[in-house]
């Protein structure tokens, strides 16, 4: 928004009080625990590195040590940050998509609106078929997982969220297909930020769940139609007529 904060300070996520600000904030009063335990896990490594080896290979092995642990905090916290900036995490699949399938041959049309439905995150064309992308940052303890078939977070069902994915899907298929003038199929797809995700990529209730890079790995190796350059660009243009930024409608003329 214009004239908002550069920094985003006007976000919840950066007001006091927030599930990120007391998430920042236990992690901050964690940290000296953090180093006590991994001085203890480098102290043990070079002891046991001295008493089987050498002196050298202790410390060696010691630094190691401290340094894995190092990485793994690290991770865990890094895994957090789309979340923690208090956003969903379409801006990072955008540029995942722009360095990846974009130099591909697909088309990215993002933030269009399906009459009915809201919001679309991102629309991908490609050789392989049309996806529907939505994005969603969860809290670093949420589990997301799948039992039977069907999609559980935090051991509740989301059905209402995953049936409301798949008829936009098949409103936007229906609406590009008129405008394409081709039967096409719009499959959906999520891409899940931060949270626990238990056997990443899944499918359940119908819809593959994976963290961003996994889920463009599935999508290049799990094509559902086969599309020339050609029907590339044609459903693209199509796609921007049928599903218009804002609920724009657009006339032929304004192609």
């Amino acid at each position: 928004m214009f004239g908002s904060s550069i920094y985003f300070r006007d976000r919840e996520a950066f007001t006091g009080g927030s599930p990120q600000a007391v998430y920042a904030e236990l992690w901050q009063r964690d940290r000296k625990t953090r180093l006590r335990i991994r001085a203890f896990l480098a102290g043990v490594a070079l002891v046991l590195g001295a008493l089987l080896v050498n002196g050298v290979f202790a410390v060696v092995l010691a630094l190691l040590v401290a340094a894995a642990d190092a990485a793994v905090h690290w991770w865990l916290y890094h895994r957090s940050h789309v979340w923690r900036r208090g956003l969903r995490g379409d801006q990072q699949m955008a540029r995942l998509l722009r360095f990846t399938l974009e130099r591909r041959g697909h088309r990215v049309l993002h933030a269009r609106v399906i009459p009915g439905h809201g919001e679309a995150d991102q629309i991908l064309v490609g050789p392989g078929g049309v996806w529907l992308i939505r994005n969603d940052a969860w809290h670093p303890d949420t589990e997301i997982s799948k039992h039977g078939g069907r999609l559980f977070i935090d051991g509740r069902t989301r059905t209402a969220m995953t049936r409301g994915l798949k008829e936009a899907a098949a409103t936007a298929g229906r609406l590009i297909s008129e405008r394409a003038d081709m039967e096409l199929k719009v499959v959906p797809v999520h891409a899940v930020h931060g949270g626990k995700l238990r056997k990443s990529p899944f499918v359940a209730d119908g819809i593959l769940f994976a963290r961003p890079l996994r889920l463009l790995w599935w999508i290049r190796r799990h094509p559902h139609a086969v599309l020339s350059p050609e029907d590339v660009d044609t459903v693209a243009r199509a796609t921007v007529h049928a599903l218009p930024i804002g609920g724009r409608t657009m006339t032929s003329e304004a192609a």
